[in-house]
Formats: structure tokens, sequence, C-alpha cells
């Protein structure tokens, strides 16, 4: 007999605070990868997803978070994170770009806004410009980059893993 026994759906982690995290997208071409970033950002106990453009929500692939998750959509990103600045978020993007920092050597701050670029086009430079900091994932295989949301529900992991307790 073996010493694991699957169980389905357990109680959440319970948390000694909430998390500071705000996920922030640029307008997405996919609303697979959005609501796949909604499912992991409530996973994580984050409480504000940032939607840009013409996003909407799948309810199938986002699941119970889409409930609990507070969404609001923005027709462009720059001013909500300069806004999101003055409320003392530091802005991360996640990207491959000029004096970026490895996700392994990131170490977040707990207020942090966490922005991730379109699927094909990434970051834009307006965008760029007011970011504090840029992490990435080192990639060592094809293609060249993780997908948006593979690559979010990574760094989402790691902020968590920094801050297990909220």
């Amino acid at each position: 007999m073996s010493q694991f026994e699957h169980q389905r759906h357990k109680n959440c982690a319970n948390l000694t605070r909430d998390r500071e995290i705000i996920v922030a997208c640029a307008p997405m071409r996919s609303n697979v990868n959005i609501s796949t970033i909604a499912r992991t950002a409530s996973a994580c106990a984050i409480e504000k997803l940032v939607l840009t453009g013409n996003a909407s929500l799948i309810s199938k692939i986002a699941r119970d978070g889409a409930e609990k998750l507070e969404v609001s959509v923005h027709r462009t990103l720059k001013p909500v994170l300069l806004k999101l600045r003055k409320e003392g978020y530091r802005l991360v993007g996640l990207e491959q770009a000029t004096n970026s920092v490895s996700m392994h050597d990131y170490a977040f701050l707990r207020r942090t806004a966490l922005v991730i670029g379109n699927e094909r086009t990434g970051l834009t430079p307006d965008v760029l410009e007011v970011l504090d900091d840029v992490v990435e994932i080192p990639v060592y295989g094809l293609p060249h980059s993780f997908n948006a949301a593979t690559a979010t529900s990574m760094t989402l992991y790691e902020y968590c893993k920094q801050y297990p307790q909220g």
C-alpha cells in the first residue's frame, strides 16, 4: 500500500496578511491567456488584476478565481501604472530587455505591481520607460521565451515563495 493518498481540493493555506501584489496586463491577443493568468492569480490569493484593451475572462478557464478576483479593465496601461506608483507600488515588468535581472536573483518588494506584456510584442517602449525594474525568466531551450500566462504563473510562484505568509 502506498504512503500517499490523493486529496482533491484541499483547503486553502492560511496567510497571516493579504498579498500586496497586483498583476497588470498590457492588451493581450488571447482571452485564454488572460483567463489563465486570472486563475493563477486567484490561486495565489492575489486580489487585483488590471487588464487593458478588449480583455475579458473566460469563466470556464478562470473558474472560481474569477469570482474572488477584483478585475478592472482600462483603455491603456501607462496611466494605471503611474497611479499605482503614487500608491507606493514598485513597477516590475516581466520581459526580456536590456538591464533586466534574472528572476532567480530578484528580490521582490512586498508591494509590487507585476506588469505583463503582450504575447507577441511584449511591453511597449512607453510602458518600459515607467518601470522601476524588469525581471526575466532564463530560457534554456527553444522557443526563446515562455508563453505569457506560463511566465506570469512562474513569476507569481516566485513572489509567493519569497512571501509565503502573504
